[in-house]
């Protein structure tokens, strides 16, 4: 018997091409399914608020700590660099701490946060579900006729998004806060000087507020769709961790740059 033709060089590198392709699509339909009948089920009123409740204390509470050190030394670095230059090319700092806001509003306090949350919350939920999955208790729920999306994910969906604005808020103020401290004893720029309101508008405010709605939405929502794909033991337990960080991060980025194409021109009109 013959052996099958293998595939040229053109064959293959199609392959390569539409393979990952194939795979995004899939995962992108498969999140989009999932936001959907989380949406179905919250329009029931199908909501279990004691677990919301301690899904929030889990996402936001326990996020606090790494918020505040990871955000804060960041506030610090990049005041620092940014003082530095500005020091270097004109000597004038006294805009220093209305740009700071201005950038940490528009694209570093929600977008830091959520890449945070995604590699702390994202990795618990698809952890957690994924070993539910493979210890069969995703498989009794649904025998029991306990839908794992209205059980698993819709707690986590509501919380996420929730704290997720609650952390994006207190990260602008542990960010500026260490940044205005930055700013005093590094180059003695007065905190009256410092913090500066004059570059800051209500859509500003607006921007950084949706994009932490995005990210508080889809963080839960990936998370939980990798971890319900979960297969194969412990071993699929480690895939759906190290796929929910990448997923999640990936999306962050993706919804990032679309937010902002969207957004920027508004802003730009309205400077």
């Amino acid at each position: 018997m013959s052996q099958p033709a293998q595939p040229g060089l053109a064959g293959r590198f199609l392959s390569a091409i539409g393979e990952p392709v194939v795979y995004t699509w899939r995962e992108v339909t498969g999140v989009a399914r999932m936001a959907a009948l989380v949406f179905q089920y919250m329009l029931r009123g199908k909501i279990r608020w004691d677990a919301v409740a301690a899904q929030m204390y889990e996402i936001g509470n326990k996020s606090i700590v790494f918020i505040t050190f990871t955000l804060g030394f960041l506030g610090m670095i990049l005041v620092f660099q940014a003082g530095f230059q500005a020091e270097k090319i004109t000597g004038d700092l006294q805009l220093l701490g209305a740009l700071f806001l201005q950038i940490l509003l528009r694209e570093f306090a929600p977008t830091i946060t959520a890449l945070m949350i995604a590699t702390r919350v994202g990795t618990g939920i698809a952890a957690e579900i994924g070993s539910m999955v493979v210890t069969e208790q995703v498989d009794a729920m649904r025998m029991n006729s306990a839908p794992p999306v209205e059980y698993l994910v819709v707690p986590r969906f509501i919380a996420g998004t929730i704290m997720m604005v609650v952390l994006v808020i207190y990260a602008v103020l542990v960010c500026y806060l260490a940044g205005m401290f930055t700013g005093l004893y590094a180059f003695n720029v007065n905190p009256h000087t410092f913090v500066n309101f004059a570059f800051v508008s209500v859509l500003d405010v607006a921007v950084c507020l949706v994009k932490a709605l995005a990210y508080g939405m889809a963080i839960p929502l990936v998370a939980s769709h990798t971890g319900l794909r979960t297969h194969g033991g412990s071993a699929g337990v480690g895939w759906a961790t190290t796929q929910s960080v990448v997923s999640c991060s990936l999306s962050v980025v993706i919804l990032d740059f679309i937010l902002s194409g969207l957004s920027y021109p508004l802003l730009a009109a309205a400077g």
